[in-house]
């Protein structure tokens, strides 16, 4: 008698999830032993959408919860709600999530109302400092504490679990952006944005939308940016925008008349522009993770790719989050929230500065 296969739902809501679960997604579908259902909330659109054609996937069932200026309690409800029905329809053996998003939470909390176990993909993260970053720090270790299997992508992350004292089986994984990073870089993806030469400019490739930095803080962050223009005439800010106005506006407004800042829509990933060999600015977690505590003061690159990454930073965090992977990143942050902090010429990095590091995944 043929056994039946396992019904695993892969649950999802955001940039970062899509990225860091097509690898997953797609090793799941090819799999013969299990039946795979994609459940989207929604939380995001035209970016998931993005990156689930980058990626060739397709869900197999969309909530649509998104509305204009939407709250945390109107996605954690109407996500609670539609997957409620979804599962219960569905009745799946186990219920997939992906980092610390509110999509996550809720559909870990809507799966363990049903009493299915839940895995939890990139477990372990932790600042010690619950509204920073928010609401991911809350979110991630409310998940730790339903999930069954917690998929920790480094050492760190694991010795965070333990000393939680999570239940269920902790397993050490490695990071699935490597995955996903890997598979679009060896495509050999070009990227033409109108008006930049990436010949005649060294090119600052930033990311900016992270929900603590909203308000002043996004402010001090585009005076940081302009600081840097003026400072190096040679060098092109390269913004893509996060879809939401909150982020969006006010950026346009201090950035958008430069002649050297190019703001755009947000693109496959930025893994074109990592392939340009550009530096990198990061506050999110896709493609650069931050650095430990107190690192050495020395420049660092992806050990995945060549451009190299400094993060951005609230100079008064006290402690970093995400320090994975823990040797890869080892720079001083050139972009704080203070615009007083960037004040002192910023030298190009040149390749042979940068050490040789361990790829830690």
């Amino acid at each position: 008698m043929t056994p039946l296969p396992i019904r695993v739902c892969i649950a999802l809501g955001t940039r970062p999830e899509a990225i860091k679960l097509a690898p997953v997604i797609s090793t799941f579908q090819q799999a013969k032993w299990c039946e795979t259902q994609v459940v989207l909330t929604g939380q995001h659109r035209e970016m998931v959408d993005q990156v689930m054609n980058l990626f060739h996937l397709k869900a197999d069932h969309d909530l649509a919860i998104m509305q204009s200026q939407q709250s945390l309690t109107d996605i954690t409800c109407r996500s609670l709600h539609g997957l409620e029905t979804f599962f219960q329809s569905l009745q799946p053996h186990m219920v997939l999530v992906q980092g610390d998003t509110t999509t996550a939470f809720a559909a870990a909390l809507a799966a363990f109302y049903q009493k299915i176990p839940v895995g939890h993909v990139e477990a372990g993260l932790r600042t010690d400092a619950l509204f920073d970053p928010y609401p991911e720090e809350a979110n991630r270790r409310l998940i730790s504490q339903i999930a069954q299997l917690h998929f920790a992508p480094t050492s760190q992350a694991v010795d965070n679990l333990n000393r939680s004292g999570v239940t269920g089986k902790i397993f050490h994984t490695g990071n699935t952006v490597i995955d996903a990073l890997l598979t679009v870089a060896a495509r050999q993806p070009k990227c033409q944005i109108p008006g930049l030469d990436w010949q005649a400019h060294r090119v600052l490739l930033a990311t900016v939308h992270r929900r603590e930095n909203w308000g002043e803080p996004l402010q001090e962050i585009a005076a940081s940016f302009l600081d840097i223009l003026e400072q190096c005439p040679d060098t092109a800010l390269l913004l893509p925008l996060h879809r939401n106005p909150v982020v969006r506006e006010p950026l346009q407004a201090a950035l958008g008349n430069h002649p050297r800042a190019f703001l755009t829509d947000p693109l496959d990933t930025n893994l074109d522009e990592l392939a340009s060999n550009s530096p990198e600015s990061n506050e999110s977690q896709n493609l650069s993770e931050n650095p430990p505590q107190n690192p050495p003061q020395s420049s660092s690159q992806n050990p995945n790719l060549n451009p190299p990454i400094k993060p951005i930073k609230r100079s008064d965090l006290p402690k970093i989050e995400n320090p994975h992977p823990p040797h890869a990143d080892r720079s001083k942050p050139i972009i704080k929230s203070n615009p007083l902090a960037v004040k002192t010429p910023i030298k190009p990095i040149k390749r042979s500065d940068l050490p040789k590091i361990e790829n830690p995944h």
